[in-house]
């Protein structure tokens, strides 16, 4: 026998298992909340409809909700309104103007920006930190505030080791400049829910939301190295909070308000510049640590070892280099006339294949005691807890002997 539903029922039905099929996981986090509503509205509405066919019970919808949401029940949606209108006159669009853009086919006595980005009011001071790639080729800097008050800025500092910048706006009252507390990064965890704030697209205001997909990774920074390629920048903080151009060096923040993170890059595939669920912004404690020197001396000076190493090699490789350990960052190359070299650190043997990793390199498992599993692990505790001069103590491994090498620090 063919089972009919009353038309009104019908809809809510489906509309229930469209609303099911399109939820994302951070959906669920807040539709526990809904369960009962829908389960009252379906019964509800089969009752008052008149001759309609007996129908079953509606089965009870079960979503297990985190032990941390049900010990506080935490209106999410509620906080995250709170959160925007707390923190949302922190955040400012950065118009930049002159330098190579996208605008540059319009008349010179016709000035329209060339480029956008976002950044957050660092301090009462009108510090307002943002990338360093926002601001690179630009000539004046515009910042617009959350309330549509516009002001020029100059640029303090910056650095293209991090990809940080710092700008200082100008004439602007006080009672403006809203300062976003910078969080510790050390504390983020994979799994916390964070939101994106800046200006995609040129659209001002602009809120996303996700959560916290890795920490550690690394990205090629925007520093040239003397001897050919790039410095890499590590400790970034990987999210799917939905990060789209313009939304570069805005604040990733935690649901306390605090700024965890300096919004940097996507990943993408093909021609296409959007968000597909793979951002990183540049982890708060290397804004901690950089942006004062930059407003007190316009640079951030970076220690320096003189290596190029792998990490994370394939097991195949481990067993053809006979490594003892299947963690540890390879030296491929020690730069002639570095501190690595000065120290004696050796690299692999040279060849001609960019597709072999050749034998002969230390593998570096410690620095000063601190395991060192990836390069991102050799970096952050470089960039944070060494400066320039100091001597460090590397652990590593040479011919499957475990030895500790001494290195004198220098400066990029």
């Amino acid at each position: 026998m063919r089972r009919t539903f009353p038309q009104g029922l019908g809809l809510v039905l489906l509309l229930a298992a469209l609303s099911l099929a399109c939820l994302s996981p951070l959906t669920l986090v807040r539709e526990w909340r809904l369960q009962r509503s829908w389960q009252a509205t379906l019964e509800g509405m089969a009752s008052q409809e008149q001759g309609s066919s007996p129908s079953a019970p509606v089965p009870e919808v079960t979503v297990k909700v985190s032990p941390a949401l049900q010990a506080g029940a935490p209106d999410l949606e509620g906080l995250l309104v709170d959160l925007y209108q707390r923190v949302s006159p922190g955040v400012v669009a950065i118009r930049v103007y002159g330098g190579q853009g996208p605008s540059m086919d319009v008349p010179l006595d016709f000035e329209l920006p060339t480029g956008q980005g976002s950044g957050f009011v660092y301090d009462k001071e009108g510090h307002i930190v943002t990338n360093y790639h926002v601001v690179a080729d630009g000539e004046k800097f515009e910042v617009v505030f959350a309330n549509g008050d516009k002001a020029w800025a100059e640029i303090v500092g910056v650095d293209q080791g991090s990809d940080l910048a710092v700008l200082r706006v100008q004439d602007v009252p006080e009672s403006q400049l809203v300062p976003l507390p910078v969080g510790d990064s050390d504390q983020v965890k994979p799994g916390q829910i964070v939101v994106a704030l800046g200006n995609p697209f040129g659209l001002r205001g602009s809120m996303t939301l996700g959560i916290v997909s890795a920490r550690g990774r690394t990205l090629p920074s925007e520093q040239m190295a003397q001897q050919g390629g790039v410095f890499s920048m590590g400790d970034l903080i990987q999210t799917d909070a939905a990060i789209n151009p313009g939304n570069s060096g805005g604040p990733l923040l935690n649901l306390e308000g605090e700024v965890i993170g300096v919004n940097r890059a996507i990943r993408t595939d093909g021609p296409v510049r959007g968000n597909v669920g793979v951002g990183f912004a540049i982890a708060s404690n290397w804004v901690r640590m950089i942006v004062p020197e930059l407003i007190r001396s316009g640079e951030f000076v970076y220690p320096y070892l003189g290596i190029q190493a792998r990490d994370d090699l394939p097991l195949a490789v481990i067993e053809k280099l006979d490594l003892p350990v299947d963690y540890g960052v390879y030296v491929v190359e020690v730069v002639p006339g570095s501190p690595a070299d000065r120290a004696g650190l050796q690299g692999a043997e040279t060849t001609d294949s960019p597709h072999v990793i050749p034998p002969g390199g230390d593998l570096i498992v410690a620095i000063n005691g601190y395991p060192v599993y990836t390069f991102d692990d050799l970096i952050s505790y470089l960039v944070t807890k060494v400066r320039p001069g100091d001597t460090v103590t590397l652990t590593i491994y040479r011919d499957g002997k475990k030895m500790d090498v001494e290195v004198t620090v220098g400066s990029r």
